[in-house]
């Protein structure tokens, strides 16, 4: 199976339907656009094809401090699926035509929010679940905003003082890109408390990897 075929049945297979307009340059052979919701109003996910478009400055940045910047592996936690473009769009797809078991989270503070992020996403800032970038556990006054997150928006259920994730939903986390350590540690984060790792995937491109393929972004 050559390169067109395998990007094309990876489409297929995800359930994308082809728009009839080309709107912007494919994103495969057999995708040209995704509509999706994003805070209420839809927005439609192309692939810019404008020869002259750039990476945003904010991504051209290659020299960062290790710690907290450092390289991410390619598997964040075992049992924790890394996925790519045309997966995390497979699961805004899912989210866009009414299944709600499915989540994409934008894990990144709010300055690099109001830069862009993904259509579709929800932004829960990355020290909102959890711990810090030493490692150590989050303020006690966030507990009850982690409690919130498990179960007003993940679909968990705390019984008991146990919690529940027989009903909670599989969540895509993401951040800035594989030198980005926000989403990588809410997953850690989260599956130390129990949250299955087979409901976890990770986008560990990122915003660098959705941006330097030139796919649209969205401001709050």
């Amino acid at each position: 199976m050559n390169v067109k075929q395998l990007l094309t049945t990876c489409v297929l297979m995800s359930g994308f339907a082809v728009s009839g307009a080309v709107l912007a340059g494919k994103i495969t052979p057999a995708l040209t656009s995704l509509d999706v919701m994003h805070n209420g109003e839809k927005v439609t996910i192309t692939r810019t094809d404008d020869d002259n478009a750039v990476i945003p400055d904010a991504y051209l940045k290659t020299s960062r401090a290790c710690p907290p910047f450092c390289v991410q592996p390619m598997a964040v936690v075992p049992g924790v699926e890394t996925v790519c473009e045309l997966e995390v769009m497979g699961y805004l797809k899912r989210n866009a035509d009414g299944d709600r078991s499915v989540m994409v989270v934008d894990s990144r503070s709010p300055e690099w929010i109001s830069r862009g992020t993904i259509p579709g996403s929800v932004n829960i800032p990355w020290n909102k679940i959890n711990v810090d970038m030493a490692g150590t556990f989050a303020i006690e006054a966030e507990a009850d905003t982690l409690t919130d997150i498990l179960t007003d928006q993940f679909g968990a259920k705390l019984d008991n003082g146990k919690w529940d994730f027989r009903n909670a939903k599989t969540i895509v986390l993401f951040c800035n890109g594989i030198w980005c350590p926000q989403s990588s540690v809410n997953i850690k984060t989260l599956t130390k408390l129990g949250y299955p790792a087979y409901k976890i995937k990770w986008y560990r491109g990122g915003m660098q990897d959705w941006v330097s393929v030139g796919l649209t972004t969205t401001k709050p």
